[in-house]
Order: C-alpha cells, then structure tokens, then sequence
C-alpha cells in the first residue's frame, strides 16, 4: 500500500493559490453597496438643498404678500383721498377770501357760517389723519424737489438760497409716499455788490488813465519831432520852367 498523506501538503498549497468560491461575488456586491450608498447621498443632498430652496421661497411670498396686504391697506385710498383734497383746498380758499376786518363786522348769521365752514375743514383734516392722510406746509425749510414743487423765484436776502419763502398751495403726504408736492416760491439771494476799493487804490486808479495819456502824448509829439521837414518855398523857385509847345507863344512870353 501507497502512504496516501504524502500528496497533502501539495495539495494545500494548491488550495491555497486557488480563489475562494464566492469571493468575487462578496467583492461585487461591496461595490455595488457602496456605489448605491454615495447615489443615495447625492439624492440626499439634492433633496435637502430643494427643500431648503422651497422654504426660502414661501418665506419670501409669505413677506412679500404681507407688504402688498399692507401698501394696499394703507395706500388703497390713494385716488380717492385725492380727489377729497380738492374740496379741503376750495374750503381753505372761501375762508381766506374773506377779510378779516370783515369778520369782525360781520353780524350773527354770517360768523355762524363762517364758523361752520372752519369746522368742516377742520374736521374733514382730522378724518383725513385718520386714515394716514397729513398735510404739510414747508414754509422757511430748504426746497425739496421729492417734496416740493418750485412755481417761481423770489428775491429775498433775509433767507438762505433755496429756502422756500411762500407756499401756494399745501402739500399732502399719505403714509410715506407724497400725494400731492406743495407748490412753492423759492427764495434767491440778490447778489451783494462788491465792497467800494480803499481810498488809497482809488486814487491809484484815477491816476493811471491821466498818466496813460500824458505817456500817449508824449510818444506822439516825439512822434512829429521825428518826421522830414517840409520842403521850403524858396527851394520850389529852382524848378526849371519847361515850356509847353501847347501854349500860344502870348502865354509863353507872359
């Protein structure tokens, strides 16, 4: 008989250099899993930053209705708190038609009307704050094109150069925006004249001209002095006489 343990070793070398049955498939699936893990980190993250994108969003719609709730709560009025201002001003301009020396003369029925007229207008302004509705006269503030409209210049030298000296008609604010600009005259400052030159330049300067045409003389006369001198009469009688043979011989010997 064969001793059958004298193979062995051989054979578990080659079981040895031999691949694992399995051992492929275990690799392949550790890269699928892995593979699969980062797919589903990306999703993840891509859902995330959607999510996170969808909430900025509505937060941002939910502030921005909220404003448009707002500017329409408080703006809402705006065309018709305009035409109202129309009846406040024709109000303002019945009372200030009438002189006040004739309030004073005036007779019972007639301070009872004018009393009730500065009632409405008074209570026609309070309804008007009510509802975010100010009015503003910017008499002696500086001139603001935002807020102001300018209808004419007005010399003034009491005020500072675009102060706003008179107003025409007021102005009206509605919450923060302008509803109507108040027309306004503004200030210009005259230019001042200069200030009168010392006595000592004054008389330097009423110098110079006289000087000026002394010089101007003078150069003139040395101007003449400079120049040829006439011709003498003497010196015309040694011009020779040519005679003329046009002449008649009467004329010649004359």
């Amino acid at each position: 008989m064969t001793d059958s343990t004298s193979g062995r070793p051989d054979d578990i070398t080659s079981m040895a250099s031999e691949p694992l049955p399995g051992a492929d498939s275990a690799a392949n699936e550790a890269e699928r899993v892995a593979a699969l893990v980062e797919q589903l980190a990306r999703e993840a993250s891509d859902n995330k930053d959607k999510l996170l994108r969808a909430l900025a969003e509505m937060e941002n719609m939910r502030r921005r209705t909220e404003r448009q709730v707002a500017d329409a709560r408080e703006y809402g009025i705006t065309a018709f708190a305009r035409d109202v201002l129309a009846v406040a001003d024709n109000m303002n301009r019945a009372l200030s038609a009438i002189d006040p020396q004739l309030r004073e003369t005036a007779d019972a029925g007639l301070k009872s009307l004018l009393e009730g007229v500065e009632l409405t207008e008074r209570e026609l302004l309070k309804v008007l704050e009510k509802h975010g509705i100010k009015k503003f006269e910017p008499i002696g503030e500086k001139f603001d094109p935002n807020l102001h409209q300018a209808m004419y210049e007005v010399p003034d030298s009491s005020l500072p150069n675009g102060t706003v000296a008179q107003v025409v008609q007021a102005g009206y604010m509605i919450g923060e925006r302008v509803l109507r600009p108040a027309l306004v005259g503004v200030a210009k400052t005259r230019p001042k004249p200069p200030p009168p030159p010392p006595p000592q330049e004054a008389a330097a300067k009423a110098e110079e001209p006289a000087k000026e045409l002394s010089d101007e003389h003078g150069e003139t006369s040395a101007n003449d002095n400079t120049s040829e001198p006439a011709p003498d009469i003497e010196d015309e009688q040694d011009i020779v006489d040519i005679p003329n043979p046009l002449r008649s011989p009467k004329s010649r010997s004359t």
